[in-house]
């Protein structure tokens, strides 16, 4: 699966690095990076998570 970030909707919050800091970052500027091209198998439940509490609903796994 992949995850992907509506640039338009983030707010910079960084709960989603909270759950997954080695696929989510947020750099100087505070623009999220989604650090993987596909979410391994043992690191998609946080990945999940992390789209689950997003406040701004701005991550979605395809």
């Amino acid at each position: 699966m992949k995850v992907e970030v509506d640039l338009d909707q983030c707010e910079a919050n960084g709960i989603c690095v909270g759950f997954a800091p080695d696929v989510f970052d947020l750099d100087d500027e505070d623009q999220l990076h989604i650090l993987v091209d596909d979410v391994a198998p043992d690191r998609l439940e946080d990945v999940k998570d992390a789209v689950a509490q997003c406040p701004k609903a701005a991550l979605k796994l395809i």
